[in-house]
């Protein structure tokens, strides 16, 4: 069962930078993932000013601007971009907002499971099915194709 939490976050020239760090608890055991889905650009934001919203993720070392706003022109983006089991920061590194973020955290807490033996059990139960002995009328059908396919190629 996942849990799921509304992520959002504000940047300004004061404020302009803010990370979301994975929660360390045994409870989540499959992992966390924030995903952003939109990115949006305050009413108060200054005409003609460029806003860039950059993201800095540890795990993968990346470091690239995810949004380019501005008023007038582009209030809002929607990234749906996801980030899992990394620590990340956003920064508004020009403009000066005001940028909102929001999204949701997503937490699992189910074991995950060995889809190889589920398989093996699916492959196994397979070999033990007959649907044609267990089904008289697709027997039928099938024995009916077959004649049907035998009386063409006599006539040949």
């Amino acid at each position: 069962m996942a849990d799921e939490f509304f992520y959002g976050v504000t940047l300004t020239g004061e404020n302009s930078s803010v990370t979301w760090d994975v929660v360390s608890d045994e409870d989540y055991v499959r992992g966390q993932k924030l995903v952003i889905k939109q990115i949006l650009l305050g009413a108060e934001a200054k005409e003609n000013e460029f806003n860039v919203v950059e993201v800095h993720t540890v795990k993968d070392s990346v470091q690239i601007p995810i949004a380019v706003l501005k008023a007038g022109e582009t209030r809002a983006v929607n990234p749906d971009v996801e980030f899992y089991e990394s620590k990340v920061t956003f920064k508004l590194i020009k403009g000066s907002g005001p940028v909102y973020i929001h999204g949701q955290t997503i937490r699992d807490d189910v074991e995950p499971v060995d889809m190889e033996e589920e398989d093996e059990d699916d492959d196994v139960a397979d070999l033990g099915d007959d649907d044609e002995e267990e089904n008289p009328k697709k027997r039928a059908k099938i024995e009916q194709n077959a004649d049907g396919k035998n009386a063409k190629n006599k006539k040949k």
